[in-house]
């Protein structure tokens, strides 16, 4: 019959959701046992119910599934130390594919030795939440467009104010820093309000679709001065904290608005805090921020021009499908000898 992949299930999915993968790819063996995984709260939740725990013969029995795969469908309990522990226990583990899209920082947090991050090919579930974060982005830069922070004020204070001129993004120009799967979702639905997209790229070369003009990183200083809206889709690297930092927030056109969706640590926080106040950033939507959670004495949570979502934008029903969709569609390019969607780069680790 040709070479098989025995799969182990890492992290709660749903049987019909284990059914689809082994339909859409009959050479994997799915090994799951449902009773040593915590239940799902939600679509999404690769955690599980938090007060569940294993008891230790329980315990023993996942170790043992998990020490015999050639690959596992997420990162056991999403804890690195248990991924640390399954890949020095499994000589013969090849892959492991991460649910988050960015998984390469859980990689990294493993500790991995590097004749291990050379045996295992890691993927991420990139691409799968473009479409959520997109709209998430869309509603930032529409709440900015639109004066959300003023709106509510007078709304709080029951005055029906003068009127006044709102933003259009039909007329705005949008920064997308960073050209990802997210990037493009975003540049894509901003073509539909016929808003200018500039997208930031290390590699150069032509537009891609739907994007105005591109721009180096080490541009943004210069870039950020003729925008109107900055979203961010970058993951977290070492190449990319602070990214947006001081000086390029010090750059910024005075009011515009920010959209955060990749990783919270690409932007410098305490710049950030400082630009809301001074009014060079009008309002921003941060789904995520440099400590998560947020800790409750961080300045953000009472600005009045900041909205914040506690990285949850892109959660939506159909997730856990599409990741299924894209283990199956990686799992017949593994078999096949084709090269594998979204590799971690095991050395910026995204």
């Amino acid at each position: 019959m040709g070479e098989r992949l025995r799969v182990v299930l890492a992290t709660p999915l749903e049987e019909e959701l284990c059914v689809l993968i082994e339909d859409a790819e009959p050479r994997i063996e799915l090994v799951r046992d449902h009773s040593l995984l915590p239940s799902q709260r939600h679509p999404g939740d690769h955690s599980g119910d938090p007060d569940w725990t294993r008891t230790p013969e329980q315990q023993a029995r996942f170790d043992e599934l998990l020490a015999t795969a050639d690959v596992l469908y997420g990162i056991p309990d999403v804890d690195v130390r248990a991924l640390r522990r399954v890949v020095e226990a499994n000589p013969g583990l090849r892959w492991v594919q991460t649910m988050a899209a960015g998984g390469g920082a859980s990689v990294r947090a493993a500790g991995l030795s590097e004749e291990q991050l050379a045996r295992i090919t890691f993927t991420t579930s990139a691409g799968v939440h473009g479409g959520p974060l997109a709209e998430f982005a869309l509603f930032g830069l529409l709440a900015g467009a639109k004066s959300l922070p003023r709106l509510r004020r007078h709304q709080a204070a029951h005055d029906w104010a003068d009127r006044w001129f709102m933003g259009q993004l039909e007329h705005q120009t949008v920064l997308v820093v960073g050209l990802g799967g997210i990037g493009i979702e975003v540049a894509r639905r901003l073509q539909v309000f016929g808003t200018t997209v500039i997208g930031t790229s290390r590699h150069g070369g032509a537009p891609p679709e739907f994007v105005d003009e591109v721009v180096h990183p080490d541009e943004l200083e210069a870039a950020v001065g003729r925008v109107d809206g900055i979203v961010v889709t970058l993951p977290g690297t070492a190449a990319t904290e602070k990214l947006i930092s001081a000086a390029v927030l010090d750059a910024v056109r005075p009011g515009a608005t920010l959209v955060s969706v990749g990783r919270g640590t690409v932007i410098d926080e305490d710049a950030l805090v400082g630009a809301l106040r001074d009014g060079r950033i009008g309002f921003a939507a941060l789904d995520v921020v440099a400590v998560e959670p947020l800790p409750a004495d961080s300045p953000l949570w009472d600005l009045p021009n900041v909205i914040l979502s506690p990285h949850t934008a892109a959660l939506d029903e159909a997730e856990d499908r599409r990741i299924a969709e894209l283990f199956a569609d990686n799992a017949r390019r593994l078999l096949d000898g084709e090269p594998l969607r979204n590799v971690v780069d095991t050395v910026e680790f995204y």
